[in-house]
């Protein structure tokens, strides 16, 4: 056989079928599909020369046709904020290993937090025919989702509510954890404490932002306009923001860092300057505990895992109304959230 003709049987996309293996091993296609799905009624020798033909070949079974053909597609779809921020790794993980166990695939994809993006990904993964799916909403309106989820869809909204339509959720404590975080900081003598979140319209950031004014008030603390600041997490907006807080004649003496975004820039912002500022940040980061930051942590792979779950258990039939799960957090003091007001 010449070069070209061999490049041309293995190029892309030009796989061996079951027909190629039928016709090298001198069989019917009935017996191939019999020896492929390990079904009964191939004699041993039959069965050895179609298995030479598939190794011979490289053949491998096409799954998406199979699963078509059986109307379900063994998978379910994830949809998160953005697959780069680390607090959507291990949450990811959670998921796989829990739709492993099923013996069903993940697929993943990110919204970059764009309402638009999620639905177009969203019924994307439906058109797919995924049988499940775990949804970070971007956006606030969900009804796109009904028709899906009366044709059998089994959906699980993640870290933050659905809109408008009636679904299981799972978050963590947002309004808790902020609340104990600040509260955590007024312990260690900080009355002027500042704030600095996520956009406004995601509930995570109003829920921790509520949690900031609870904890202030319980202190008897009135809150300055100019102590929060809600935006883009854009290392920018928060740098301008820290400094702004930092700065002037009666400046913050704690932030309070509504993300690990925000942590991350708040805590090169801090090491600039001269004096001490006391940090708590919601979501832990890489290195916190070498840097000695003190943060609220949220259970990731808990989150995963405990939507997973009840997504698998409404597949196997569960027809209870939605429910919601609210997983606490936990405060890790590591000496940035406890070092007093100069």
């Amino acid at each position: 056989m010449d070069r070209t003709a061999r490049h041309s049987e293995t190029r892309y996309g030009n796989r061996p079928t079951m027909k190629d293996v039928a016709a090298r091993a001198g069989v019917g296609l009935k017996t191939v599909s019999r020896v492929v799905n390990s079904e009964p009624g191939v004699t041993p020798d039959t069965e050895r020369r179609v298995q030479e033909a598939i190794d011979a070949l490289g053949f491998r079974r096409n799954d998406s046709a199979r699963v078509l053909r059986k109307g379900r597609t063994a998978s379910i779809g994830l949809v998160l904020e953005d697959l780069a921020d680390p607090f959507y790794g291990p949450l990811s993980r959670a998921v796989e290993e829990v739709a492993r166990a099923h013996g069903a695939l993940l697929i993943n994809g990110s919204s970059a937090e764009d309402p638009e993006r999620e639905q177009e990904l969203v019924l994307a993964l439906c058109a797919r025919r995924v049988d499940g799916l775990i949804v970070i909403p971007a956006g606030d309106d969900h009804r796109y989702l009904e028709p899906e989820i009366k044709a059998g869809v089994a959906t699980v909204f993640v870290d933050r509510p659905a809109g408008r339509v009636d679904a299981d959720m799972v978050l963590s404590d947002s309004f808790g954890g902020a609340r104990e975080g600040v509260a955590h900081l007024i312990a260690h003598g900080h009355r002027r404490i500042g704030f600095i979140g996520d956009q406004p319209r995601i509930h995570t950031a109003t829920e921790r932002l509520r949690g900031y004014h609870t904890a202030m008030t319980d202190a008897g603390i009135t809150v300055e306009d100019a102590w929060v600041s809600l935006g883009s997490t854009e290392p920018g907006r928060v740098r301008d923001a820290a400094e702004k807080m930092l700065g002037g004649p009666e400046p913050v003496t704690a932030l309070f860092a509504g993300n690990n975004r925000v942590t991350v820039t708040a805590v090169r912002v801090i090491a600039e300057r001269e004096g001490p500022v006391a940090l708590v940040g919601f979501d832990d980061i890489e290195l916190a505990d070498l840097l000695g930051i003190t943060v609220i942590s949220q259970d990731a792979a808990a989150v995963g895992r405990t939507a997973a779950e009840h997504l698998f258990r409404r597949l196997d039939g569960a027809d209870h109304a939605p429910v919601r799960v609210e997983l606490p957090t936990k405060l890790i003091p590591r000496g940035s959230g406890e070092l007093p007001p100069a």
